[in-house]
């Protein structure tokens, strides 16, 4: 059983390898659709919705209140 158990956490370990980026790779990298928001101003709107309806600035990040008047 315990050989089981850590030929698991072997197995599990070996697929968190981290292989280093070609420079013939990060032309894929680089491109809008791979950006964590991709949309920046309907981001931006988003964002402005969110607070005004939660009733506070900074959303998650910054803790506070207010109206939601803007």
């Amino acid at each position: 059983m315990r050989v089981l158990l850590l030929l698991l956490c072997l197995s599990v370990l070996a697929g968190c390898a981290v292989e280093p980026v070609e420079a013939w790779e990060r032309d894929y990298l680089a491109r809008p659709e791979m950006a964590w928001d991709p949309d920046a101003l309907g981001s931006a709107y988003r964002n402005n919705v969110h607070f005004s309806k939660e009733a506070s600035n900074g959303g998650a990040s910054v803790g506070g209140g207010g109206c939601g008047c803007n």
